[in-house]
């Protein structure tokens, strides 16, 4: 029998909305090589590996054209994989060792709560060919180790941001979240969009490491801890998030199952 890999949408309960992420739950590790090839094949933002430890499972993300430190969506997908495919009981914690650190997943009746690190942004200077990339005028910018945060004056702005991908990949530093508050009679409390040409990705659906960041941005200007959040893509998807102003974010999402297939290629 070939490696099974399952295709999850996720922070949406609606299949073809959301983030979709390939998930393998691998019987032994794997070559770095061999992982990224298979995520080139699935040709999704990205791609999760695991493999089961002690207490845990290792847990590495990557797109098609390289492996990224920390993913929320694809996090997100693994955990609904374990619960659902009967790795892993649903009244247990899921817990994975990453190049981030431990990151847990707990099963909350519809949802599931990411345990992640929170990422701060500093005010930046931002090169003259980042507004032309963007096309659209800001409000304020800010750099983490995600890329630029760059907050617009209206949420149409963030909806109808077209950048020109072929500038933003010549910048030194080309992934951007671009974010603002929403209308004053919308459910949510803010919205976003991740383009991240720099990781092959031009958008990304919907992104947990984001909200990593928009967290403490978000915090800081509303004076409040709990938000409910939406990804304006064309795909779009929804992120409960809860920060204190510690140094850990908690996200959550749901997830639903889309496709599970058998891959044929030989493994190392």
């Amino acid at each position: 029998m070939g490696q099974i890999i399952t295709q999850v949408d996720a922070f949406t309960n609606t299949p073809f909305a959301g983030n979709p992420a390939a998930v393998c739950v691998l019987p032994t590790p794997q070559d770095e090589c061999w992982m990224q090839n298979i995520a080139q094949e699935m040709n999704l933002s990205e791609t999760a590996f695991l493999v089961r430890q002690d207490d845990g499972f290792n847990l590495r993300w990557f797109t098609p054209t390289v492996e990224v430190p920390l993913c929320g969506h694809a996090t997100l997908a693994s955990a609904h994989v374990l619960w659902s495919e009967g790795h892993l009981s649903p009244d247990k914690v899921a817990r994975f060792y990453t190049k981030s650190g431990v990151l847990i997943a707990k099963l909350q009746g519809d949802w599931i709560e990411l345990d992640f690190p929170v990422n701060h942004s500093q005010t930046a200077i931002a090169p003259e060919e980042l507004k032309q990339a963007l096309g659209v005028p800001y409000k304020s910018l800010l750099q983490n180790s995600l890329g630029y945060l760059v907050e617009l004056e209206s949420e149409e702005l963030v909806r109808q941001i077209q950048p020109n991908f072929q500038l933003l990949k010549t910048l030194p530093i080309s992934d951007v979240i671009v974010t603002s508050l929403t209308d004053s009679n919308s459910q949510y409390d803010f919205v976003s969009r991740f383009f991240a040409p720099g990781l092959g990705i031009n958008e990304d659906p919907v992104t947990g490491a984001a909200h990593c960041c928009l967290a403490s941005f978000w915090r800081d200007r509303l004076h409040k801890n709990e938000f409910l959040a939406y990804q304006a893509s064309s795909r779009g998807g929804v992120v409960k998030v809860y920060y204190d102003g510690g140094d850990r974010v908690f996200l959550a999402g749901q997830a639903v199952t889309v496709l599970r297939g058998e891959l044929f290629t030989a493994s190392t």
